[in-house]
């Protein structure tokens, strides 16, 4: 897709993990609206994946290592045909194959089961460094949320990643600068992350993590070293009473919130 196309599959996207939270009354809407824009990058322009063969071994591999914006996944992946979009009405519900975390034994399209923060990146690793050894072709990605990077499995995990020299993989911040408890600065400071993150021997970029051409162009960017993108978000982008509010972290709308993030929401979807 090109980058309009892609834009707009944003605004589509964005809708979906709207109604998904709050059909279950349950979800993380903050975190899952500010990675549309990576997630749609990643499998409308960058992956080599075919949903009908999901389980292909040359595919390109994904994890959302932050595992609660799973709502955003699963928009991404209902909408490529790697499932049913009427699943989306079951999200979080008991025996859907559409838990309030990825699952891997239970959704197509899903490569990792993850949730526990730090854990995911770690996954993500291990398969780079497999796929060095099975499939060179094959490239793997990862979203990692900025309050999930206080976590020290974190930071082993980027030292072996350049270590074995994973060229294949890209990780990718979701910097929205807010977490469960507040803003990241006051729990615990995360410090200068382009710097440390060059400090560990990543090719690092940073840019506006909502904005579709420059995240493309990181995407593009040729290194013999594993990438990090930094993408600066917004918490709760698209809707805008839930723009950088920490509360709507994991919180569902009601039914009038619901309908107002509808309406704005409505009015810019044209896919």
């Amino acid at each position: 897709m090109n980058i309009s196309q892609i834009e707009a599959k944003c605004k589509a996207l964005r809708l979906d993990i709207i109604n998904m939270i709050a059909d279950a009354a349950s979800g993380h809407p903050g975190g899952s609206l500010s990675i549309v824009e990576m997630l749609a990058c990643i499998y409308y322009y960058k992956m080599n994946i075919d949903p009908k063969s999901p389980n292909l071994e040359s595919r390109d591999r994904f994890v959302l290592s932050k595992g609660h914006a799973a709502p955003a996944y699963y928009a991404v992946l209902g909408d490529l045909g790697f499932f049913e979009k009427s699943e989306f009405k079951a999200f979080r519900q008991l025996g859907s194959i559409l838990q309030g975390h990825p699952d891997a034994k239970k959704a197509p399209g899903v490569d990792a089961s993850t949730g526990s923060l730090g854990q995911g990146v770690s996954i993500a690793v291990g398969m780079a460094i497999g796929a060095k050894k099975k499939n060179p072709n094959v490239n793997v990605y990862t979203i990692l949320g900025d309050g999930e990077l206080q976590e020290g499995q974190v930071w082993e995990a980027m030292m072996a990643a350049s270590h074995y020299k994973l060229d294949n993989l890209t990780v990718l911040i979701d910097h929205n600068g807010l977490q469960i408890d507040g803003q990241n600065e006051e729990v615990m400071s995360l410090g200068d992350l382009r710097e440390k993150f060059t400090a560990f021997g990543l090719e690092c970029i940073e840019v506006d993590g909502n904005n579709v051409s420059q995240i493309i162009e990181a995407l593009d960017v040729k290194t013999t070293k594993p990438k990090c993108i930094i993408g600066n978000t917004t918490k709760g982008k698209g809707v805008s009473f839930m723009e950088n509010v920490a509360n709507w972290h994991g919180k569902a709308p009601t039914q009038a919130e619901r309908e107002l993030a509808q309406r704005e929401l409505e009015g810019m979807v044209n896919v």
